[in-house]
């Protein structure tokens, strides 16, 4: 293994207590400006990792412990089509794209959510994520107007519970508790996880995510492997490797239906097609799988995950920081930038009048090893 001086290893391994420890390191990502004077600072940490666990590039502590969210959903979905169900519920890539998905509650979603599960048998009454409103403004004004409340098939994380479903019919195992960690489901997606970050079980940290499944911390390095290994997984044993290909090429084809319209996973993916995976989690994580070529003929597939460290409530450091990264690496240009202009990575503020009240814009420039 070798270290660089700033602290980062490749193909580094970690103590199995490590997990424990603060995550230190975090740097300055984006600033916010106004009348010449820095206003706000938003920390943060980003990996970038070659599928072959090589460290590629990085800005803070690549090390930085932390919940991937939803940006582990498609390693919530390998079990599923390793254990058949593709062809056993006759699944579209669309279905499977939702199985990944944070959706936006969108009449397309829900028709596709809705038809998987009469593949599989099950009901939204079968769904534990409760339900929310959906993100998408125009479905929500559409309950709204119609006098209705959101269901469980809304909940943008309805396609993974779907998919879990799926998975526990595959199993043979009860549909009941299947959110729990000691269920048969949880834990053979918590051993994919394992082998898929090339950590053991117990040096993953295990909590339980805002849709009652649990969720994993890990560091963004080992993260960012497991997102290239996911685009690239070459070395990979063969029917990982196709389930893996099955999967990021259902989003790919599909980027929809992993997010919705407007939001930065879809229009990345359209954006750039054959090129990026994105999927984003909550508490400001964005992950993104690189195919191999995207950046030039023969560059290798990377992974890349990015956590502002405060969880960007306002929603305006982890876009901005993401579209700068994918910059600097050189895989979009400047005039495929244009066309993200509304998300970053330099923004301007106005306010209630229109008046230009300051600016925010990211403030790092990456590492290479």
């Amino acid at each position: 293994m070798t270290t660089s001086d700033s602290g980062q290893s490749r193909g580094e391994s970690l103590s199995a207590d490590s997990h424990l420890q603060n995550n230190p390191g975090y740097q300055p990502l984006y600033q916010t400006w106004r009348g010449g004077v820095v206003e706000s600072i938003h920390f943060g940490a980003a990996a970038i990792v070659k599928s072959t666990g090589e460290l590629f590039a990085w800005t803070g502590y690549a090390r930085a412990v932390t919940f991937l969210r939803s940006s582990a959903k498609p390693f919530q979905s390998i079990p599923l089509v390793e254990l058949g169900g593709v062809e056993r519920f006759a699944m579209t890539q669309q279905e499977l794209a939702i199985t990944c998905a944070s959706h936006s509650g969108t009449d397309r979603h829900l028709q596709v959510i809705a038809g998987l599960q009469r593949k599989i048998g099950v009901s939204e009454t079968d769904l534990l994520c409760c339900t929310h409103p959906p993100f998408d403004k125009a479905s929500r004004e559409k309950l709204r107007d119609q006098g209705l409340n959101p269901t469980q098939n809304h909940h943008n994380c309805s396609g993974k519970h779907t998919g879990m479903l799926g998975q526990a019919s595959l199993l043979g195992a009860p549909k009941q508790g299947y959110t729990e960690t000691s269920h048969p489901v949880q834990q053979g997606i918590l051993q994919v996880f394992s082998e898929m970050t090339g950590l053991s079980l117990e040096q993953i940290a295990v909590g339980r995510d805002g849709c009652s499944v649990p969720s994993f911390a890990v560091p963004l390095y080992r993260a960012a492997w497991a997102w290239a290994r996911l685009v690239d997984p070459g070395e990979l044993p063969a029917q990982r490797a196709k389930a893996c290909r099955t999967l990021t090429t259902a989003m790919g084809k599909h980027p929809f239906l992993v997010a919705g319209p407007g939001r930065l996973d879809t229009r990345l993916m359209e954006l750039a097609p054959g090129r990026i995976i994105s999927k984003a989690g909550a508490e400001a994580f964005q992950a993104l799988g690189i195919l191999p070529g995207a950046i030039s003929p023969g560059s290798p597939g990377l992974g890349i995950a990015i956590k502002i460290a405060d969880g960007d409530q306002g929603k305006r450091a982890r876009r901005a920081v993401t579209l700068e990264i994918l910059l600097q690496l050189g895989i979009l240009s400047s005039r495929e930038l244009d066309e993200m202009s509304d998300l970053g990575p330099h923004q301007i503020y106005r306010n209630q009048c229109g008046i230009i009240t300051g600016e925010g814009k990211p403030c790092f420039q990456l590492q290479y090893s």
